[in-house]
């Protein structure tokens, strides 16, 4: 399938042919959404954590005696059931993160690549070249299209200028191919692609 090709002027710069194993596939949300809870559960710090009842701090010595006043036999105040007590099974350090497939990984990434060019919230650039890290000249020539909150994917290494100048941009994100991953791609709501970021994700996912 062919896409057409602008550049940062705005000025058209040809097509660009696209692989349909990469850009074709089907709507599979089940799989979107698999992977994008991956993703947040590896995210997670995992750090939270309460004191239970063998560590909170309290005197040892015995709240009532054992018989006699019609109440519970309670030892400490440690337990849970008193204010200030231990928290009974509460959360504890640990990683949130859990396997999954490379085939499906892989598959979900081409799926929201082909979801982007369904919905027509794909474009492709020929380069991200800039002369000068100006945000406001960036901003200038971003602003003669209408995308939205954007995700730029460009090849192997993001160009230092533009990087620079996007860095102070609210709604862009950029990142080299090798960082493309589900999240991002359907968090924004336009994706941009150069024609280096096709042909190395074409590489990668075929």
């Amino acid at each position: 399938m062919k896409c057409p090709v602008t550049t940062l002027e705005s000025k058209d710069s040809g097509t660009i042919e696209l692989d349909e194993a990469v850009f074709g596939l089907p709507a599979r949300k089940d799989i979107l959404a698999r992977v994008v809870n991956w993703q947040l559960a590896k995210r997670r710090a995992g750090t939270h954590q309460v004191k239970n009842r063998s560590a909170v701090k309290t005197s040892n010595h015995k709240i009532v005696r054992q018989k006699g006043s019609g109440g519970a036999r309670h030892g400490t105040r440690a337990v849970s059931q008193f204010r200030g007590g231990g928290r009974a099974f509460g959360p504890l350090p640990r990683d949130h993160g859990f396997q999954l497939p490379k085939k499906v990984r892989r598959l979900a990434l081409k799926t929201a690549l082909s979801a982007k060019l369904a919905d027509g919230k794909l474009v492709i650039l020929e380069a991200l070249a800039l002369e000068d890290a100006k945000t406001s000249a960036l901003a200038k020539k971003l602003g003669q299209f209408d995308w939205g909150t954007t995700l730029i994917i460009d090849g192997a290494e993001v160009d230092g200028n533009f990087a620079r100048a996007a860095r102070n941009l609210r709604d862009i994100d950029v990142l080299p191919q090798q960082g493309a991953n589900v999240f991002d791609i359907l968090r924004r709501d336009t994706l941009v692609l150069t024609k280096a970021a096709v042909e190395a994700l074409e590489a990668r996912l075929k």
